[in-house]
């Protein structure tokens, strides 16, 4: 097997055009991280290229500088990309700004200072370990989201690749007679290339187990949340409300249950397109969220139909939520869905310490049932009462 620097180098960059083309092909369709994560591998692998063309120029031309600051370009900029996609998986904002500026110092400092190979050679490999670092850092904190051992191994990866390119960088800036040249089969130089190698495959398999565990959390989503909404699933919503039925048992608080229905909704589909239809039913579910003390557990149970479940909640807390509700309706719906929307809701509250969820689900149900038969827009309670009405009753 080769060991000189020139064939391990050509190597890398093979292999890195393997990975930018192999990516996109593996992954499919992926979201913004994933792509990040896609154009730094190919900005890194089209900077390697670039690199390796400049040396089949004459030194020191203006084509070796131009062909040279570029590659630079991509290889700090691919990194800069792969910094902030890294960021996405672990459930932060994209920003990675520091790595971004060090990609754009790096760039214009490495094309002014072209012409002294001892400053480039350290400014470039100096930059380069030191953004290195930095995106090392930001996955070694802890993130966001739940995530698999994949930053560790980028971590190891990044880290290794830092020490052998900041000693690359002293070794050209102070010791310059000994690495006279890109190519020159210094030990540092060949453990260089040994490790990027190395790295790059380390690289390529923690970024596949990143967009692995993405995909598994997609899955999850879609299976917890109702995809239209962003509320929880009828299952979802169900598991979740018989944990605190549980709780509500155990520490004997209140807990009720309403259920609503839009009204008239086959109207607005038919009147005015599903589009409307679909803004409605996220409008009402927003609404619903915003409406909710925290621990209130809001679903959608098919269709134009959501149930709430409210923790520590008797009878007046649940009339308070239902007013609540009804007032924000009136105020909001015509300014922000271009038409009036009210709901029928039906309530019912937890009687015994043997009740069910499902027991509860149904006595909702008739008085929604019951609601809508009354002339709809309106709520009854476990008696039967419209609660606009009971205290005039």
């Amino acid at each position: 097997m080769p060991t000189d620097v020139a064939s391990l180098l050509f190597a890398l960059t093979v292999s890195m055009l393997t990975m930018a083309v192999a990516l996109p092909s593996v992954m499919g369709r992926v979201n913004m991280a994933a792509r990040r994560a896609q154009l730094g591998i190919f900005l890194q692998a089209a900077g390697w290229v670039l690199l390796l063309i400049s040396g089949l120029v004459e030194a020191g031309s203006w084509t070796d500088r131009t062909l040279s600051t570029l590659s630079m370009a991509g290889i700090a900029g691919g990194l800069a990309l792969n910094a902030t996609a890294f960021d996405l998986w672990c459930g932060r904002t994209a920003l990675a700004r520091a790595p971004t500026i060090i990609a754009v110092v790096l760039t214009l400092g490495y094309g002014i200072g072209f012409s002294s190979y001892a400053f480039r050679v350290g400014w470039a490999n100096g930059l380069l370990a030191l953004q290195m670092a930095m995106v090392a850092a930001t996955l070694w904190r802890e993130p966001l989201l739940p995530v698999g051992r994949w930053r560790w191994l980028l971590v190891v990866a990044l880290m290794a690749q830092m020490v052998v390119t900041a000693w690359r960088g002293v070794l050209g800036a102070f010791f310059t007679d000994q690495f006279p040249a890109f190519l020159t089969p210094h030990p540092v130089n060949i453990a260089f290339a040994l490790v990027a190698n190395a790295t790059a495959v380390l690289s390529l398999t923690g970024i596949l187990l990143a967009h692995r565990d993405e995909a598994a959390r997609a899955l999850d989503r879609l299976a917890t949340y109702d995809d239209l909404t962003g509320v929880l699933n009828r299952r979802a919503w169900l598991v979740q409300s018989n944990i605190e039925l549980e709780n509500s048992v155990r520490y004997d608080t209140p807990l009720a249950v309403l259920m609503l229905d839009i009204d008239y909704f086959k109207r607005v589909n038919d009147s005015r397109g599903h589009e409307a239809g679909d803004r409605a039913l996220k409008f009402l579910a927003r609404a619903l969220q915003a409406a909710v003390r925290s621990g209130d557990i809001v679903g959608r149970y098919g269709g134009e139909e959501f149930c709430v479940l409210l923790k520590q909640a008797d009878h007046a807390a649940a009339k308070a939520f239902d007013q609540r509700m009804r007032a924000y309706l009136a105020e909001a719906t015509l300014r922000e869905l271009g038409h009036e929307m009210t709901y029928s809701a039906g309530i019912a509250i937890r009687t015994s310490a043997d009740d069910t969820l499902e027991a509860m689900l149904r006595r909702a149900d008739v008085m929604l049932y019951s609601a809508k038969a009354q002339g709809r827009s309106r709520t009854l309670d476990a008696q039967g009462k419209p609660l606009l009405q009971e205290e005039t009753a």
